[in-house]
């Protein structure tokens, strides 16, 4: 003011009222830019007197000659409070527009931390970890324990409230409305009780220990704690919608497998059990008037019957100690031909007809594997060529030394696989659609669990002239090089 005042009657010699009035306009939209509303009144009030006071005739002396002048001051303090009431409401739109961004950026840095989170107690604690940088406070938040409402877990070990206050917590999870301070209910308490509440019931309790304990700021932090509390809500309730498919969908595939499991296995062992048991049945009722012939061929088709029971149930129990955890092997230095040999010895019945060429270079490495698992994978991958090619189908084994492993290559005959199938070949209870083979659909489970817990990979595909091959590879047996012994030069005598 003392500043305008100095300006104007500088330039009152040189200026008409009117427009020193000016002058002191400019002063009141300075103030109103950088004060309240009512300092910025009192400053357009002071204006007018002052310009009536220095720089309206006579001057010094609040007398008016002309009451032209009056028409002045009316319009210089109406166009100076509108200046300051517009100022001032420009002023708290701004401050407002900056909370409410604020605030959207606050719900946005929540929301995108628990974008990622699945599990509950874990999206609890990163949405009280953001609201404690977002409203400068300590936050805690108390969710259900065991599904029950009267104990509750809370995500940090060390409250900053009193452990008697927990009991206000167990109070607004059972009434969903908020307590604590700056609210009606429960208004002694040393934190505010925000009640998490989701689209169908309450999910938990946040609870806000504010720095300040001022009327105003707590008003601005309750509304803020309540967004924030809301956006919780909605995480928890998606991560309990996430963890609740995701167990229906376990348990969707726990039915499907054992349907099929029950169906598989139900016709597998009903079958050879039916063979067993009739010829059984016919050897004692009948077996003095059978001849010697026809007994032999019925104590072989219970021997052959049982030895395909004794695959099926070994079948079922490989699988179940390699889904149940990591298997210990028995690993050794074998020869391959070794392992192929004893697999076509095992399978010589169901083989016999069958070319079988073995190609193994005799320059091949030990492999490091478990050789009794490893015969197994060459018996499934056998059985299952049988299953699927014409009885006199050649079948072809071969090996190659790549690197520090093995690649084995077993090919046979027949008129391969669908490629759509190619991805589920080896999964658990699948069988081709090609043929009308029987079987669990274990055997190349089995075979690709045994080969990847040696380290290796097995994959299948159709042969460019016919027929499946299936490759795996092996690890080999490296033989530390023994040292020579020095020779020694034999001495003339």
């Amino acid at each position: 003011m003392v500043a305008e005042t100095g300006f104007a009657l500088l330039l009152r010699p040189y200026l008409a009222p009117v427009n020193l009035a000016m002058i002191y306009l400019l002063g009141v939209v300075a103030v109103s830019a950088r004060a309240d509303r009512w300092i910025a009144v009192a400053t357009a009030l002071t204006s007018v007197a002052a310009f009536d006071f220095f720089c309206v005739p006579p001057y010094l002396t609040f007398i008016i000659e002309d009451f032209e002048y009056l028409v002045t001051f009316a319009a210089m303090l109406v166009v100076a409070l509108v200046i300051s009431t517009q100022t001032d409401r420009i002023r708290a739109h701004a401050i407002d527009a900056t909370e409410r961004e604020a605030r959207a950026q606050a719900l946005y840095r929540l929301s995108d931390r628990l974008a990622n989170e699945t599990k509950l107690f874990d999206t609890a604690c990163v949405a009280a970890s953001v609201a404690s940088e977002v409203l400068q406070s300590q936050v805690v938040i108390f969710m259900p324990k065991d599904d029950a409402i009267s104990f509750l877990r809370r995500t940090s070990a060390t409250l900053p409230m009193p452990e008697s206050e927990e009991t206000i917590a167990q109070w607004v999870f059972r009434h969903g409305r908020k307590a604590g301070l700056g609210v009606d209910d429960l208004i002694h308490a040393k934190a505010l009780y925000v009640p998490l509440r989701g689209a169908r019931n309450v999910v938990g309790v946040m609870a806000v220990v504010p720095t300040n304990s001022n009327s105003t700021d707590l008003e601005q932090l309750g509304t803020l704690a309540d967004r924030l509390a809301n956006q919780t809500a909605l995480s928890i309730e998606r991560t309990l919608s996430h963890n609740a498919a995701e167990a229906s969908r376990l348990q969707m595939q726990t039915e499907q497998m054992r349907s099929s499991l029950l169906s598989a296995v139900s016709h597998d062992l009903r079958t050879p059990l039916a063979s067993i048991t009739g010829a059984a049945s016919t050897l004692r009722q009948q077996g003095e008037r059978l001849s010697a012939e026809t007994r032999n061929e019925l104590l072989e088709s219970i021997s052959d019957e049982t030895e395909r029971l004794s695959r099926l149930v070994s079948n079922l129990l490989d699988m179940t100690r390699f889904e149940s955890g990591p298997v210990a092997l028995k690993r050794d230095g074998c020869p391959l031909e070794e392992i192929v040999g004893t697999a076509l010895h095992r399978l010589r019945g169901k083989l016999k007809g069958r070319e079988v060429s073995v190609e193994l270079p005799p320059t091949l490495p030990l492999v490091l594997v478990d050789e009794v698992l490893m015969g197994q994978v060459f018996i499934n991958l056998l059985e299952n060529a049988v299953k699927y090619t014409a009885a006199v189908s050649p079948i072809e084994i071969s090996a190659l030394a790549v690197g520090d492993a093995v690649e084995v290559s077993l090919r046979d005959h027949g008129s391969g696989f669908d490629p759509v199938e190619q991805d589920r070949l080896f999964e658990k209870f699948y069988r081709s659609r090609t043929g009308n083979a029987g079987g669990a659909g274990l055997g190349l489970a089995i075979a690709k669990a045994v080969v990847e817990a040696h380290g290796g990979r097995i994959s299948a595909f159709n042969h460019p002239r016919g027929g499946a091959v299936f490759r795996f590879s092996l690890p080999t047996l490296t033989l530390p090089v023994a040292p020579q012994e020095p020779r020694l030069e034999e001495q003339s005598t």
